[in-house]
């Protein structure tokens, strides 16, 4: 079994790993079952050690070709659909979650994802909340509910075994075309959404995070697409441009 004939290209991302052998294990599991890329953001181990490259073995070109970024935002810039993993046992509540099953069966339903992305989080405490808001849908592995969180590598195994094994066909005529905005388009639009937020008062600072972790959780839980998020930013971008020149007129008078 591998992803070589699914309707996307696969970008395993990891965020900030600390084990060498986490690293290696990955690369491996990267060429067993056909990702098209790896890509590290800030790693907190050497890459190229020797440990890293006795556990890659014949996976050792997805750590030579690896992409290092230094920020999460940057590794996901070009992903048309963004999923982030989860095995905390206090799940934030801006964030809705789903199964590894049920996500590996939407996916299938979109006739082609250029760059499909899947986060994961640090070996010691995963993803942060608002690293999880990045993502367009964020999705967990069952396991025993005391003790949820899995080994790195052992997490990106399943995940890598499940999305090949549900090859079940879907008819081209029922699927639908992949619309959702990009994660970056999405945070460029919540800067300005956060401006007009606390310009009318609507938030202070100290809320401002709480607020807008809602309204991204709606976007994503909606499914909204580029042309109506496109309204809404422009909207947006409208009103802070009319009060900052109705504020700059009423300074002149």
């Amino acid at each position: 079994m591998n992803l070589k004939n699914t309707n996307f290209n696969l970008k395993i991302i990891l965020v900030e790993p600390s084990g060498p052998l986490n690293v290696g294990s990955i690369a491996r599991l990267c060429s067993n079952f056909n990702v098209n890329q790896l890509r590290i953001v800030s790693p907190k181990c050497d890459i190229y050690s020797l440990e890293v490259k006795k556990m890659a073995l014949r996976g050792i070109n997805f750590i030579k070709e690896c992409n290092i970024y230094e920020s999460l935002i940057d590794s996901i810039s070009d992903c048309d659909l963004v999923l982030a993993t989860c095995g905390r046992i206090e799940y934030p509540k801006e964030c809705e979650q789903d199964s590894l099953e049920n996500i590996s069966k939407w996916i299938r339903n979109f006739k082609e994802i250029k760059n499909l992305a899947i986060l994961f989080g640090r070996e010691d405490r995963g993803l942060t909340n608002k690293e999880l808001l990045m993502a367009h849908k964020v999705f967990t592995i069952k396991t025993h509910e005391k003790f949820p969180s899995l080994n790195l590598s052992h997490a990106v195994s399943i995940v890598l075994y499940e999305l090949s094994k549900n090859t079940k066909a879907v008819n081209i005529q029922k699927k639908k075309d992949l619309d959702f905005p990009s994660s970056k388009n999405i945070e460029d639009s919540f800067l300005e959404i956060e401006k007009l937020l606390l310009k009318t008062g609507y938030v202070l600072p100290h809320t401002l995070d709480a607020k807008v972790s809602k309204f991204k959780n709606y976007i994503h839980r909606s499914e909204t697409s580029k042309h109506e998020l496109d309204v809404i930013r422009g909207i947006v971008h409208q009103i802070n441009w009319a009060l900052d020149n109705r504020n700059k007129n009423n300074s002149i008078k």
